[in-house]
């Protein structure tokens, strides 16, 4: 009596849906069956239905497997690991963005292919996989060792967390071996073949005193620039602080997508449709954005906001280098100077995403208003911010929501938000402001706060 027929569903999750399959033993061999895409109406539940059928016409001799069509070519063989990697890469690269290509790319020239290339696809197993991970330790540790005994090192050691992203191209590859018949399982899936990553340290920032000092520090940059590089580096950082941008949707960001009157911003270039948002500005990112837009002079229009001088976008690193670092170095003299506690080491763009999150946490906004405004899926970053914020103090919440509201940061630095009192002597008596000529400018030729109003009027016709 022949083996019974046996199948098993194949469900795959895509940028633009799922699609089905499944993988059938009838007649004494494995066959590939593919359904079909969710956009043409297929569900688990109907591809369920239709391996049933399959199943029941095996067994009734009935069903007759798609064969493709008779060519005048030679019997086909088992590939090797190298040329299924290279029809598996280049199947794939026309979906990816120019990035990703590049990084698959390396990972399987660089890395795969030196090890897997000659093997049989049907003869790569766990025990092999797990070889070429420790060989990949071995490696590392042995750069790691001629770095420290100061010989050239041609390339960088790899990190647990880079070895894992290999692993995870080679599992890639792999699947699509078992979907083809060449391999019962794949033998690169689980963790148990992935290397221990240890969890990074998320720094931000979470005191307003060193938060407005980081704003500060980055408007005291290059005294004797162009006061519209001025304003600018202090108004890239403050939109990073207080918007919460990538630093890719932030060098891309235009004024087309800033709604000044309307008090919120639009974020189109963004890794995931999840990240196409509306993001509404708080007064002090408001107010540093209007200067900005005035001290352009024409009417900005689809240019970008944070142009260089020949009007193309900052390179990350000279950002990350010549604003960001620089910036806390400022910020750390200016917190000095107050007997404040400095900015740690490793202050990223992206520290500055979770400062956002910890902002308006403190503003009183939920994790899910919260996961809204940064483009996020996954609630764990969200909720991890918003369990450290919520051990902050009231104290400190008052000085976060001042420094939203656009207070200067020196006042933060010195004094505390007071308790009020009940006695009519503790009410201040209101002193009159006074009137600023329409070209006021302090010494580091910035607009005064009294000028925004002014500037907003402008921008309303």
């Amino acid at each position: 009596m022949g083996r019974p027929p046996t199948g098993q569903l194949i469900e795959r999750a895509g940028k633009h849906g799922r699609t089905f399959a499944a993988r059938v033993r009838a007649y004494g061999e494995r066959h590939y069956v593919s359904f079909g895409h969710s956009r043409d109406g297929w569900t688990r539940a109907k591809a369920e239905a239709e391996l049933a059928n399959i199943l029941a016409d095996v067994r009734r001799g009935l069903w007759v497997p798609d064969t493709p069509d008779p060519r005048p070519q030679a019997p086909t063989r088992e590939p090797s690991f190298h040329e299924f990697a290279s029809e598996w890469f280049d199947s794939v690269k026309r979906e990816l963005k120019p990035n990703t290509v590049a990084a698959y790319e390396y990972e399987i020239t660089h890395h795969l292919l030196p090890f897997f290339a000659e093997y049989p696809l049907s003869q790569i197993g766990v025990e092999d996989v797990d070889r070429y991970r420790q060989f990949k330790v071995r490696e590392r540790d042995a750069l790691r060792a001629a770095r420290e005994r100061g010989e050239p090192v041609g390339r960088r050691p790899l990190a647990n967390e880079t070895i894992n992203k290999t692993l995870t191209r080679l599992g890639q590859i792999l699947e699509v071996a078992v979907e083809y018949g060449y391999l019962e399982r794949n033998p690169a899936a689980g963790r148990r073949r992935r290397l221990r990553v240890p969890s990074p340290e998320r720094t931000y920032l979470d005191r307003a005193v060193q938060i407005g000092a980081l704003l500060e520090g980055a408007g005291r940059l290059d005294a004797g620039a162009r006061p519209s590089d001025l304003r600018q580096r202090r108004a890239m950082l403050t939109t990073l602080v207080f918007a919460g941008l990538r630093l890719g949707e932030l060098l891309a960001l235009r004024w087309e997508h800033v709604d000044l009157p309307g008090g919120r911003m639009r974020v189109g270039a963004a890794k995931t449709d999840a990240g196409v948002r509306w993001i509404y500005l708080v007064p002090a990112l408001r107010e540093e954005l209007t200067v900005l837009r005035a001290s352009a002079g024409s009417p900005p229009g689809t240019s970008l906001v944070f142009p260089t001088s020949s009007g193309e976008p900052h390179n990350p690193s000279n950002f990350r280098n010549r604003t960001m670092a620089r910036a806390v170095t400022e910020a750390n003299e200016l917190l000095a100077d107050k007997d404040e506690l400095p900015i740690g080491a490793g202050l990223t763009p992206r520290s500055l995403r979770r400062t956002f999150a910890s902002l308006l946490y403190a503003l009183g906004h939920d994790p899910v208003y919260v996961m809204q405004q940064m483009g996020h899926t996954d609630p764990k970053l969200a909720l991890r911010v918003y369990a450290q914020a919520m051990r902050r103090g009231g104290e400190e919440k008052a000085a976060l929501e001042a420094l939203v509201e656009g207070a200067f940061w020196a006042p933060l630095g010195t004094t505390r938000p007071s308790t009020p009192s009940t006695g009519p002597a503790s009410r201040p008596t209101p002193t009159k402001k006074p009137r600023r000529s329409r070209a006021s400018f302090d010494g580091r030729g910035w607009f005064r706060t009294t000028d925004l109003s002014r500037v907003r009027r402008a921008l309303s016709h």
